[in-house]
C-alpha cells in the first residue's frame, strides 16, 4: 500500500490528471476485488497469488499477470520501552502466537512474569497468512489466543504496540520505519531487519511484493498500462523511500519483459 501510494502521487506529478484510488484492505480481500467482483485494475499483493483466486479470476474471464516490485521485511515489534526482547528465535515467537506463551516469563524465564499483549494483521491481510506459514501457526490457533487484537489496519497495529511495554506486532518495514522513534524491531534469530541483512537474503522475514493485472486490462484501459510501466521503471529507487527494499535486478527485468510481452510491446 505505502509503495503503491507513493507511486500513484508521483504518476500524478508526471502529469496525469485522472483519478487514481489506492486502498488499504488486505491482499486477500484485493484478490476478492479483483477476481471475484472486477472491480479493480490492479491487485496489491504481500504474497503470490493462490489457485482458488486464479480459478475466480477465470470465471470473470480474467487472467492475472504478475510483477514482481519489491522486498518486504516484515518487522517483529515491541515498544520503545521494552528493554529485555531484543532477540527472539521463531520458536519463541510461534509460542507467542499460538497461545503457548502467555507471560514474557514463558517466552524466557528471565523477562518480567507479565501478560504479552498481542497485536496481529487481521485474516485478510497476505501478511497474516505470510507470517502463519512462516512460523507453521494454524490460522484457527492464533485468532482464538485470548487477548489478540487483530487488525487489517497496520496503523492500528502501530498506535497498539506504542500504548504498552509488553505488547508485541507484527507487520510491513516500512510502518515500523515511519515510527521507529517509539517502537524497536526484534532481531530475529540474532539478525536484524536492515538493507544489508535483507539483501542478502539472511533476514528470515522477508518476502516479495506484488502487483497484478491483466493483459485485456492494459490492452483496453492504456492509462492502466502507462501506470505499471512508470511503477516497474520508478520501483527501484523510490521502495527505500518508503521503506521497502528493491527486487533483485533479475526479478525487475522479468517484470518489464512480463509487461512488454503482455502489452505487445515485446521485441
Amino acid at each position: 500500500f505505502p509503495i503503491s501510494v507513493r507511486m500513484a502521487d508521483l504518476f500524478k506529478k508526471e502529469g496525469y490528471t485522472g483519478n487514481i484510488t489506492v486502498d488499504s484492505v488486505g491482499t486477500g480481500a484485493g484478490f476478492e476485488r479483483f477476481c471475484k467482483t472486477g472491480e479493480t485494475d490492479i491487485s496489491n499483493a504481500s504474497r503470490a497469488i493462490k489457485s482458488a483466486e486464479t480459478d475466480n479470476c477465470k470465471k470473470i474471464n480474467r487472467a492475472p499477470v504478475e510483477f514482481y516490485v519489491a522486498i518486504d521485511a516484515l518487522a517483529v515489534v515491541v515498544s520503545g520501552e521494552n528493554t529485555f526482547a531484543k532477540n527472539l528465535t521463531k520458536a519463541q515467537l510461534t509460542a507467542i502466537y499460538s497461545g503457548k506463551a502467555a507471560k514474557w516469563s514463558d517466552v524466557d524465564p528471565t523477562f518480567p512474569a507479565e501478560a504479552i499483549k498481542l497485536f496481529s494483521p487481521g485474516t485478510d491481510s497476505g501478511t497474516f497468512d505470510y507470517f502463519t506459514e512462516e512460523m507453521k501457526i494454524k490460522k484457527e490457533d492464533i485468532i482464538k489466543v485470548p487477548g489478540i487484537q487483530l487488525s487489517e489496519n497496520d496503523n492500528v497495529l502501530v498506535k497498539g504496540v506504542e500504548g504498552s511495554k509488553y505488547a508485541i506486532g507484527y507487520f510491513g518495514f516500512a510502518y515500523y520505519a515511519a515510527d521507529k522513534c517509539k517502537l524497536r524491531a526484534v532481531n530475529i534469530g540474532s539478525v536484524e531487519p536492515s538493507k544489508e541483512t535483507v539483501e542478502a537474503n539472511k533476514y528470515p522475514l522477508s518476502r516479495p511484493l506484488f502487483i497484478y493485472s491483466t493483459a485485456q486490462i492494459m490492452k483496453e484501459k492504456p492509462q492502466v498500462a502507462a501506470f505499471i510501466k512508470f511503477y516497474l521503471d520508478s520501483a527501484t529507487k523510490e521502495v527505500a523511500k518508503v521503506g521497502y527494499f528493491p527486487a533483485p535486478a533479475a526479478d525487475q527485468k522479468k517484470a518489464l519483459d512480463t509487461f512488454n510481452a503482455a502489452t505487445g510491446m515485446a521485441k
